[in-house]
């Protein structure tokens, strides 16, 4: 009896003590919290590292963009709706000829003209290997459209050099270089970024959607026109605007086939520019801190405010369609 009591004083003196293993064992941090705690740092260290990089770019692109209105005193309207392209001479005004309107006007028409070209392609692909298609005939759409991601840029313009050009000077006349030509090779260039985020858009519809269509007596195509492709569509808008910023970004398939003039496009089949076919042409050529230079640094920030405007109107698009 003696020894439980001086058991039982020991006890009571450890708690009070703060000594309790219990507690101790309870309260002590385990491997398991720690490799939390580490995975949060590390989580969150990315993530300011992310918007860093982010936030740099934009104010290097910027602060380089500027120069040409705050150094060169060049015009903002004129940069925007000249048609002059010649930095390294200057005007009447003494101000330098840097009017970007015939890129900014070539880049929206070929981006405009192959989204055209293949949005219905990329609808019909989409639907055939969600909705019509075998496994085997989907899997090899799959391969088919993975492939297409696969082939690098530079042989695409080789393909429109040697195939696209010739055929567009023999059947709609001109040299074949121009606005038509980029188009079709951007067209076969952006179809399976399109192709691919339709299919998930498509694959997204519920199921009963279909169900409830064709229990009601709805044929198949017109459960697919009126019900899926109406369920789908703000994603498949988002897919063709995706498909756009890929377009609009695109330099040197593009530089190939375009015919890299720097005049306002008066036809599809003329020779024209774009905003990344100056860059990619112009950008080694030019000494940093020159008025040719900084031109170009304002070429490079309207494509990436164009970039911002495309992942702006994405997520305008997509929350449209949760609502």
């Amino acid at each position: 009896r003696s020894k439980k009591i001086q058991t039982a004083k020991l006890c009571r003196s450890k708690k009070v003590n703060g000594m309790d293993p219990i507690r101790d064992r309870i309260l002590k941090r385990s491997k398991e919290s720690n490799q939390d705690i580490i995975g949060k740092i590390l989580s969150y260290a990315a993530i300011v590292l992310i918007l860093a990089v982010v936030v740099s770019i934009f104010a290097f692109v910027f602060a380089k963009g500027i120069a040409t209105f705050t150094e060169n005193h060049a015009s903002l309207k004129d940069f925007l709706t000249g048609t002059d392209w010649n930095p390294n001479s200057k005007g009447e005004d003494g101000k330098p000829l840097v009017g970007a309107l015939p890129m900014i006007v070539g880049s929206f028409a070929v981006t405009l003209l192959a989204a055209l070209f293949a949005t219905p392609f990329a609808i019909g692909t989409a639907l055939y290997m969600t909705e019509l298609s075998s496994s085997k005939g989907r899997a090899f759409m799959q391969s088919v459209v993975e492939l297409l991601v696969g082939i690098p840029s530079v042989v695409y313009g080789f393909i429109g050099l040697t195939v696209v050009v010739p055929f567009v000077r023999s059947h709609f006349g001109g040299s074949g270089y121009g606005i038509l030509s980029g188009a079709f090779v951007l067209f076969v260039m952006v179809l399976p970024t399109i192709t691919s985020m339709t299919v998930d858009s498509l694959k997204a519809v519920p199921k009963h959607y279909k169900s409830a269509s064709l229990a009601l007596g709805a044929t198949e195509w017109q459960t697919i026109w009126r019900v899926i492709l109406r369920a789908a569509l703000p994603g498949i808008m988002t897919a063709v605007v995706f498909g756009m910023a890929r377009a609009f970004g695109e330099a040197l398939a593009v530089q190939m086939v375009i015919g890299n003039a720097s005049l306002l496009p008066t036809s599809l089949t003329n020779p024209a520019s774009t905003l990344t076919s100056v860059l990619t042409m112009g950008i080694g050529n030019t000494v940093m801190g020159t008025v040719a230079n900084n031109a170009l640094w304002s070429l490079a920030l309207v494509l990436l405010l164009m970039s911002l405007f495309f992942n702006i109107l994405v997520r305008m698009i997509s929350r449209k369609g949760r609502m």
